[in-house]
């Protein structure tokens, strides 16, 4: 067999050598060098191949297991989101969004579910039309690894001139500092707010007078993120708005066994109640209404005591502390006694005089119309102790040197 040419098995691997290196250069992008019809550098065919400038983040890193329940969301830069899917990753459900009006952000419209797998995919385009996309599965921060504050008044609602700020938390917290400099309350009022904590779990807010009639309260949350305890961390964050309503203070005298409600400094008017028994005395001190139920079941034993009531449907009745003092509407009062507003009967309720079923015209319903969640009722003259300030939202109870003494901060 004969021999190739030496030139020319070197023309040929020359000619291998190009064919390589022209689809390497086409694989990379095209030509650098490519110039447009009238020679100059210009745009070529090369940037048709080019990648999105459109950056998309995803603030849940893939694979994490402690994103935040608030603040998950995508954003994109030198572009505009096109579409972005968000579900629950074991079930598929969707999870709704909203996106911003200049198509840069977008959030999911509800609060996420703690200790939950989402997955979420995006794609976004630049100024150019380019595609570019991303994908992220993560999984919020457990219940078992964060904490949640339940608090009181709600967002939008309005309260009396007592309504202190109330926080229940449902893992003990010991960095205090912490939480409690990531809860601010302020008022329009200008006042003064300062928190107090109870416990590990509890946490109240108020100034050292009422609420002024009529201002504004503002709670910040932001909680997410914050360490609260060993390993475990807050995830709320969210602000809380609430009115002070007018001004209505309520004083039971247990000597003369009457109620006087003062509103807005002029007395509306002077009821007969009936306190506590002898074996049964009401607490002194002021005392906020923190619940109101038209008609409830109130049954002696779930207050520590025997079997002396079971009450299916007790009228007009208010919640004062925890431990089940109520002032409420009173049909079953004896009439072998004194006429309503002569003696104490009571278990160490406020009972106002009322009707079964809780209708007609009768001072219980008439103070129950005319009361909001917040307003004090003052009681004086018993023979038993003041309630102490964590029964109930009855922090009024504590001078505030003590008040502040404390505060974490």
């Amino acid at each position: 067999m004969a021999k190739p040419n030496i030139a020319a098995r070197r023309a040929l691997g020359a000619c291998a050598a190009l064919v390589v290196g022209a689809l390497t250069l086409t694989a990379c992008g095209g030509d650098a060098s490519a110039k447009d019809n009238n020679g100059k550098g210009g745009k070529g065919r090369g940037d048709s191949a080019k990648t999105s400038t459109a950056t998309i983040a995803i603030s849940a890193e893939d694979g994490s297991t402690n994103a935040s329940i608030n603040t998950t969301g995508v954003k994109v830069s030198d572009g505009r989101l096109t579409t972005v899917t968000m579900t629950v990753a074991e079930s598929g459900t969707a999870v709704e969004g909203t996106l911003s009006a200049d198509g840069r952000s977008w959030k999911p419209k509800e609060q996420l579910e703690r200790g939950t797998k989402y997955r979420i995919s995006a794609t976004a385009k630049d100024k150019d039309g380019k595609t570019s996309a991303a994908n992220s599965i993560f999984t919020t921060l457990s219940k078992s690894d964060s904490f949640i504050g339940t608090y009181t008044p709600d967002n939008g609602t309005t309260v009396g001139v007592g309504m202190p700020v109330s926080f229940t938390f449902d893992k003990a917290i010991t960095d205090r500092k912490a939480v409690q400099t990531h809860i601010t309350v302020s008022s329009s009022s200008g006042q003064e707010v300062v928190g107090h904590w109870f416990n590990e779990k509890r946490l109240d807010f108020r100034p050292e007078e009422y609420w002024k009639a009529g201002s504004k309260v503002t709670m910040k949350i932001d909680l997410d993120g914050v360490k609260g305890a060993n390993g475990i961390y807050g995830v709320q964050k969210k602000t809380v708005t609430f009115t002070v309503g007018r001004s209505q203070v309520s004083t039971v005298d247990v000597n003369t066994q009457t109620m006087t409600v003062v509103r807005d400094g002029q007395t509306l008017k002077s009821v007969p109640i009936s306190s506590g028994s002898p074996e049964h005395t009401t607490y002194n001190g002021q005392m906020v209404i923190s619940e109101k139920f038209k008609q409830t079941r109130m049954n002696s034993r779930t207050v520590g005591l025997g079997g002396e009531y079971d009450i299916s449907d007790v009228p007009h009745a208010m919640r004062l502390t925890t431990s089940g003092t109520f002032i409420h509407g009173n049909y079953w009062y004896n009439k072998g006694n004194p006429p309503f507003g002569r003696t104490g009967t009571s278990h160490g309720c406020v009972g106002l005089q009322d009707v079964k079923g809780a209708q007609g015209d009768t001072p219980s319903k008439w103070f129950y119309d005319n009361s909001l969640i917040g307003d004090v009722v003052v009681v004086k003259n018993s023979p038993d102790k003041t309630v102490t300030p964590e029964n109930g939202l009855n922090g009024w109870n504590m001078a505030w040197a003590d008040w502040t003494a404390g505060s974490a901060t």
